[in-house]
């Protein structure tokens, strides 16, 4: 066991068992002890490789995408910002991608709880304007120009599996020393009532209380001016049990070593835009998008310059975040702009909202 599974082990044998939430919360943010407070878990070294770090065509056709938004609304005095922005990468290309547009916004505002992440960060931005805040709560005001890329998969779930008079509700507890999971007697979830004529005995719907607040801060302010788009794994509606544990870029069980593996849930994007108090775009696969936005155009062109194992690695990686077998379906995306105003290129679709 873990020195964070002692701790959650005495915790629970005192107060009873816990929430998936905050066992997640523990997990992932301990200050001491938890998941992001302790390493870098990016890339091929770590746990697990998002899309900035598969190449760079991502970051700067997304920080293209939020220029033109910009653009169109006139310019506004606007800042740049990232939820979990991982090692910086992904703000790091848009900042490239966007050095050459005049007057283009350059301070930067990353949304980083880990002290650990945040000198990675500042290593890969050194140069750039940055100022770090540990909550959206502490975004400025005014226009912004937001990211948010596999950030909502990290924030901490509930899980709810439909009984036969209401939802017994997944938490953590312990059988002998080592921890386990049960379910609480069947309970009227009064958040989960508009589930029942989609649901059946046995189904789990999961809820993220994080949620809401976040997309409520943050549609705040593209609501003064700006545009967010927030890429992900997910669907439209939570069905079914997406709970789960990654270790050295494999699954394990989310029990096994607290505080030693990433643990995710997907994301509901029903949720995140019913949330929104700002225009929303649909939801639109990864793939798609990046296809609007002219990755293919983009890989060409860098690929005239490559050759051998380099040129082999550019086209696995445009394969790898276009593809439906792999990043170009599972991942979705949405974007934030203010009532009125014109969604930014690659969402092109009527609101949602």
């Amino acid at each position: 066991m873990t020195a964070l599974g002692d701790l959650l082990t005495r915790q629970i044998a005192t107060d009873g068992p816990m929430t998936l939430a905050d066992y997640m919360q523990a997990c992932l943010l301990h200050p001491d002890h938890g998941y992001y407070a302790t390493r870098d878990p990016f890339g091929a070294s770590g746990d697990f490789v998002t899309a900035p770090e598969v190449s760079q065509m991502f970051g700067e056709l997304l920080g293209l995408s939020l220029a033109q938004a910009w653009m169109d609304q006139g310019q506004p005095d606007a800042y740049l910002a990232e939820l979990g922005p991982g090692r910086g990468t992904l703000m790091k290309d848009v900042l490239r991608a966007t050095a050459r547009i005049p007057d283009f916004p350059r301070k930067v505002v990353l949304v980083e709880a880990s002290a650990h992440l945040r000198e990675v960060q500042s290593q890969t931005l050194v140069g750039a304007d940055v100022t770090w805040v540990d909550s959206t709560a502490a975004l400025p005001d005014g226009p912004v120009l937001l990211l948010a890329n596999e950030f909502f998969d990290a924030l901490p779930i509930r899980q709810f599996i439909r009984g036969t008079h209401g939802w017994n509700e997944r938490r953590i507890g312990l059988q002998g020393d080592a921890l386990s999971f049960g379910l609480t007697e069947d309970t009227r979830i009064d958040a989960l009532s508009h589930r029942l004529a989609d649901t059946g005995a046995g189904d789990v719907v999961e809820l993220c209380p994080y949620a809401a607040p976040v997309m409520a801060e943050i549609s705040a302010r593209v609501s003064q001016g700006g545009a967010g788009i927030i890429v992900d794994y997910g669907d439209w509606r939570s069905l079914g049990d997406t709970f789960q544990a990654l270790e050295n870029h494999a699954p394990v069980s989310p029990l096994a070593a607290p505080g030693q593996a990433d643990l995710t849930a997907h994301v509901d994007f029903e949720a995140l835009s019913a949330a929104a108090t700002c225009q929303v775009s649909r939801m639109t696969p990864q793939g798609v998008l990046l296809e609007h936005l002219g990755i293919t155009q983009r890989a060409q062109a860098l690929a005239q310059n490559l050759h051998g194992a380099a040129l082999d690695q550019h086209v696995a990686a445009h394969r790898r975040l276009t593809h439906p077998e792999e990043m170009g379906t599972l991942f979705k995306a949405i974007a934030l702009t203010p009532r009125g105003a014109s969604h930014p290129p690659g969402f092109d679709m009527a609101s949602s909202s």
